[in-house]
């Protein structure tokens, strides 16, 4: 529910970015920020902290509830897939209503259909008679609902937030998904152990939670709109337009979908390493913390590294570095090398994450904030869900190293092509 897309861990539920580059926050149009900006940042900042949380506690425990329910692990993972595709899909068709003027309202009505379906979840495992069908179609609901507040949120920072304020916001808001990936999985465990209904409850106080938060907000959230016309397609299709003319968002759409779906692919090895190892939930569970422990340190840490270094050499710095460490985790043996070597690797990403997600906010006009989010968030959702496909065929087919080996390959060559590209970094800075 953030700015663009993040790279990021897997989130195990239902969560960046030739010619002159314009030094401005919105080269199109301008936005005014007044004394109230603080205040609606803090209401976004809590909105966003409390779905993520919600979302992480009750995702956690899906499969699990799929499963004592009867049903197969291929009907869970069916239900998972279906789930993230309703996002994928709908995310860039949303974006044309949000980026019109209408981002406040969608927010506050998704947020609020997405508590009701969670909430409906809750009160028939209350009552101890939950059918697929019911269970399915209250997810569906709540994934196109998040899809579209996600998508709408989008551009939200500069809205609220001066120049010089966004790269702090854009690292709070990934060190609150961040922390969410911390503590929702503990809690939605902890709760899922006194009563299966107590996940998807707090899940459903979650989006009231944000949708008050939204509803608080001052801010019309309304950009300088453009001129409409050519038809859907051709309003849906913006965004792209502009990720293909702008040679910044093109160096953020790319690394950020590679890395984002590096990520996954190596937990997912982790995981299947692991299990063949015999070992437990609870090495899993101590990797999982440790990894977002990093996480949460990188993005807090981001916006001073940034400056102090400088952004070019971070992004550059960092996707070198990322390729020995991900090498080094196809001899990794034990929940504790899993967790160091994952850990640096989620220390260290969001370092350049954030810095690319606030150059795609500095280059996108405010009208077309949405759109070009919902085209960086899809290709960064594509090669997540992709790379758990790929990393349990290479551990089937060839050993639980080659993930690894694969990813540390894929990344040598964006390095390449970072080196080459990070100029454009410093220049939208």
């Amino acid at each position: 529910m953030e700015s663009f897309a993040q790279a990021d861990t897997p989130d195990h539920g239902g969560s960046t970015p030739s010619g002159p580059i314009p030094s401005g926050p919105n080269p199109t149009g301008s936005v005014s920020h007044g004394g109230t900006s603080a205040r609606d940042f803090r209401l976004f900042w809590w909105a966003n902290a409390a779905d993520a949380l919600g979302t992480q506690a009750s995702g956690v425990v899906l499969p699990l509830l799929l499963l004592a329910l009867g049903h197969s692990a291929q009907t869970a993972g069916l239900v998972a897939g279906l789930s993230l595709a309703a996002g994928i899909l709908l995310g860039p068709l949303a974006a044309i209503p949000a980026d019109r003027g209408a981002r406040k309202t969608i927010m506050f009505w998704s947020a609020t259909v997405s508590a009701l379906a969670m909430g409906s979840v809750a009160l028939v495992l209350a009552l101890g008679d939950l059918t697929l069908a019911h269970l399915l179609g209250a997810v569906l609901v709540e994934r196109f609902a998040t899809a579209t507040h996600d998508a709408a949120s989008r551009g939200t920072v500069v809205l609220v937030c001066p120049p010089d304020d966004q790269p702090r916001a854009v690292a709070r808001l990934a060190a609150a998904d961040q922390g969410a990936l911390i503590l929702g999985p503990a809690l939605g465990g902890a709760a899922y152990h006194l009563s299966r209904a107590l996940p998807f409850l707090a899940d459903a106080l979650s989006y009231a939670v944000a949708a008050c938060c939204v509803r608080g907000m001052r801010a019309e959230l309304k950009a300088p709109a453009e001129p409409t016309g050519g038809g859907l397609l051709r309003e849906a299709a913006a965004g792209l337009r502009l990720v293909r003319q702008q040679p910044v968002l093109r160096l953020v759409l790319v690394w950020i979908a590679l890395v984002n779906g590096v990520a996954v692919a190596l937990y997912y090895a982790a995981v299947f390493a692991l299990e063949r190892s015999g070992s437990g939930a609870l090495p899993l569970g101590v990797v999982l913390a440790v990894s977002g422990a990093a996480g949460l340190a990188g993005s807090l840490a981001a916006p001073r590294v940034a400056v102090r270094v400088g952004a070019a050499r971070v992004l550059v710095a960092v996707t070198w570095l990322l390729v020995p460490l991900t090498a080094a985790l196809a001899t990794a043996a034990g929940p504790w090398t899993y967790g160091l070597l994952l850990g640096a690797v989620c220390l260290l990403v969001p370092l350049p994450a954030v810095v690319l997600q606030t150059r795609a906010l500095l280059v996108t006009e405010p009208s077309l904030q949405a759109r070009v989010g919902a085209v960086l968030a899809t290709a960064s959702g594509g090669t997540a869900a992709l790379a758990p496909v790929l990393a349990g065929l290479c551990a089937d087919q060839v050993g639980t190293a080659a993930p690894a080996l694969g990813c540390a390959a894929l990344l040598a060559l964006l390095a390449v092509h970072t080196t080459r590209r990070s100029a454009l970094a410093e220049a939208a800075a």
